[in-house]
């Protein structure tokens, strides 16, 4: 999720090796002294019942008074949904639709927003989350927000055969885990994790994983690269299930030429807790975020090769913009912003805050149309 926090250098696990350390030490016994990293990452985040998703913790939070680990858009101001809701009440409209899927809802703050702007326009809000602690939550989220809609909202955590409506996913698509290649100045190796007595570490294998096209050719050694292979195939996944509606994604990452460029040498793979970031995975495991920036072309072409039609790619502060972001503020008796909204907003749209780095991609299954968030500034081009 990029979290927003400072950077900090890692620091040793404090204590012994709790139960989800255990569980992962044991799956790399089964599969022979060594685990993928995607793999370790799926169980860092995943394992039920102990990973970082999978506990009752506040991970989203505006500040770390609140026991957060970072904060995303919808935590910052209920603008940000209420914007995302003309696009979304487009998109219905379109596709002759009326029920919204949100996946990985996080706190239920961009559900409460979106309900809050569409009323009576959705006749269900189905959140699909593998975890409990979180369903919980967003329920009571729900429930102090928009307690009158409730009995619209249901909770799954599998996909039916086929979906009809308007899928949205804010920060999903960054947690979703990476594998990870390693050059070593002759040839690409995958990155694996190792079980020794000190503690977890890395170890690379050639198992024929290859870079994608947009790897710097020739790689310096130790460049590191990102594999998304499950984001796309949720994207595929997606296709196949979404048979009449439109879906969009809000996430921080780049077109693959950018993502891969020679600068970014190290991945972009880094770890969130208490609004700090720092690059060691294999350190309290279980007790910070993992995150890597998305492939926005990857994701562009899964969807694509699946049967879906871009709609458009662009940043989050020009779409935020298009659907009228800026025209929602609240004005005070003298005409005046309240400081505190103005600085909200201010961080989802600013170059060098949210605006930039964050980017929508658009997608439509059935006849595409002119979607209202891509209205100027649309990047599609770049993929």
């Amino acid at each position: 999720m990029e979290r927003r926090s400072v950077s900090v250098a890692s620091a040793p696990a404090a204590g012994g090796r709790g139960a989800l350390q255990e569980r992962i030490a044991g799956e790399i016994a089964a599969h022979g002294g060594w685990l993928g990293f995607e793999r370790f990452m799926e169980l860092a985040l995943y394992a039920p019942g102990l990973g970082y998703y999978a506990r009752s913790d506040r991970q989203f939070g505006a500040l770390p008074s609140s026991g957060s680990d970072f904060v995303t858009a919808p935590e910052l101001t209920p603008r940000f949904g209420h914007a995302l809701a003309r696009q979304l009440d487009q998109a219905l409209d379109a596709s002759g639709t009326d029920e919204l899927w949100e996946f990985g809802a996080g706190s239920g703050a961009l559900a409460a927003a979106l309900l809050e702007a569409l009323g009576g326009r959705v006749r269900r809000y189905t959140i699909v989350d593998l975890s409990a602690a979180l369903r919980e939550r967003q329920q009571a989220t729900l429930g102090a927000r928009v307690p009158q809609v409730l009995p619209r909202v249901r909770w799954v955590d599998t996909l039916p055969s086929a979906i009809e409506g308007v899928v949205v996913g804010n920060e999903v698509l960054d947690a979703m885990p990476v594998a990870l290649l390693c050059f070593d100045g002759e040839r690409w190796l995958e990155r694996g994790v190792v079980n020794e007595r000190a503690g977890f570490s890395f170890a690379d294998r050639d198992t024929g994983l290859r870079p994608p096209e947009a790897a710097p050719d020739p790689a310096a050694p130790g460049r590191i690269v990102e594999l998304p292979r499950q984001a796309e195939a949720f994207v595929r996944t997606l296709a196949g299930t979404l048979v009449r509606g439109a879906a969009f994604f809000l996430d921080y990452g780049f077109p693959a030429a950018e993502l891969h460029h020679p600068q970014r040498h190290g991945g972009t793979l880094m770890c969130h807790r208490g609004h700090r970031s720092d690059p060691d995975p294999l350190v309290e495991v279980g007790e910070k975020d993992l995150t890597a920036h998305v492939d926005f072309t990857g994701i562009a072409l899964a969807g694509q090769d699946a049967g879906l039609a871009v709609l458009g790619y662009t940043t989050q502060a020009h779409f935020l913009i298009n659907c009228g972001l800026l025209d929602d503020l609240p004005r005070r008796a003298d005409g005046g912003v309240d400081p505190r909204e103005a600085a909200a907003v201010q961080t989802l749209v600013a170059e060098h805050e949210m605006g930039e780095l964050f980017k929508v991609i658009g997608f439509a299954a059935g006849q595409p149309f002119d979607a209202l968030g891509f209205a100027r500034g649309d990047r599609s081009h770049r993929l």
